[in-house]
């Protein structure tokens, strides 16, 4: 039930992470897939704070590649 439950509320937010403006520039994507991570390894917090800062860091990247 728990599993289910985090799987269909990760799939939601990456539903409307998807359609955020573009001022996040990754953190979200990267919030939502590193707090799943984190979850299951018991850290969900510190692995949605590490997934933001590493999704804005490649979005970044990105930008500046062209």
């Amino acid at each position: 039930m728990k599993r289910t439950t985090l799987v269909l509320s990760a799939f939601a937010l990456v539903a409307v992470a998807g359609s955020a403006p573009a001022e996040a520039k990754g953190c979200l994507k990267g919030a939502v897939v590193g707090g799943v991570a984190g979850h299951m390894a018991g850290h969900g917090k510190m692995g949605a704070a590490a997934g933001c800062a590493i999704g804005h860091h490649r979005a970044n990247k990105k930008d500046k590649q062209g």
